[in-house]
């Protein structure tokens, strides 16, 4: 009598441990497989935008692609933790946690790249932006991203603000209300609300550092978003356990599933 009512207690807190593994995999899974599509929906809708008025040729200038190819992976991958976790099919478990560990291992793998080769990194950024800014009012893609990066991190051009001398109508051989100077997206607010003088970059190419720490952010936006990833590390290292979580749970699942069926039985 004994056994049987310890077998009974095991099974039903085997058989509560299975369910909550089960459906905080499946929550998990559902909530990202949303937040795929919806990422999918907006990068076809950006993309379809892009065609219509598209000047230019190249991945990085094109980050419609790259929300497509990001909601589809999140989408799909998600899709089969989700029923796998419903139906407690081993296979497509063992596909979302072999698919959550290679994103894993491939993270880790471009942290260590980063940290490593950093100069080279940045070397490679500092080209690519380069490239970004001088095309940058013949793409709208880039020019919005870039208008974004350098109000949020407040930060100008790539290593740093001269970088916008290369763009046919910031540098400072050409002619214009714009010649030597840089958008207003790298102008400092006096303050908050105000309206921004849309010249407010006017003439400051030419002009020293020490000069314009009151008008425009010197630094580069390379060194300013890497500050913000060191100084930011704890959110780094919460999104990182939050993908080790669904690998431990898709893991457990069916060895939780089969324990509770066996003290089940005991009953």
């Amino acid at each position: 009598m004994g056994g049987g009512g310890g077998g009974g207690e095991r099974g039903e807190d085997s058989l509560l441990s299975y369910y909550c593994i089960k459906f905080a995999l499946s929550a998990y899974a559902t909530l990202f497989s949303l937040i795929g599509l919806v990422i999918f929906c907006v990068g076809i809708y950006a993309e379809v935008e892009r065609q219509k008025h598209r000047t230019l040729e190249g991945l990085f200038l094109a980050p419609a692609v790259i929300l497509l190819l990001l909601g589809l992976t999140m989408f799909a991958v998600s899709f089969i933790g989700m029923v796998g976790s419903l139906r407690d099919n081993r296979n497509m478990l063992r596909t979302f946690f072999c698919v959550l560990l290679a994103i894993f291992l491939i993270e880790l793998l471009l942290l260590l790249v980063e940290i490593i080769f950093e100069r080279q990194m940045n070397a490679v950024f500092h080209s690519s932006i380069q490239d970004g800014i001088r095309h940058y009012y013949d793409d709208l893609d880039f020019k919005n991203i870039l208008d974004f990066v350098q109000q949020k991190f407040s930060c100008c051009g790539g290593d740093e603000f001269r970088d916008w001398d290369v763009n046919p109508y910031h540098s400072c051989n050409s002619s214009g209300p714009l010649a030597c100077g840089v958008p207003y997206t790298c102008c400092i607010k006096q303050a908050p609300g105000e309206v921004m003088n849309t010249l407010c970059g006017y003439r400051t190419l030419n002009k020293e550092r020490l000069e314009l720490v009151d008008i425009i952010h010197v630094r580069g936006c390379i060194h300013a978003v890497g500050l913000w990833l060191k100084d930011n590390f704890e959110a780094s290292f919460g999104i990182v356990c939050s993908l080790l979580l669904p690998q431990y749970m898709s893991s457990w699942l069916p060895n939780s599933r089969l324990r509770a069926v066996e003290n089940w039985d005991l009953r």
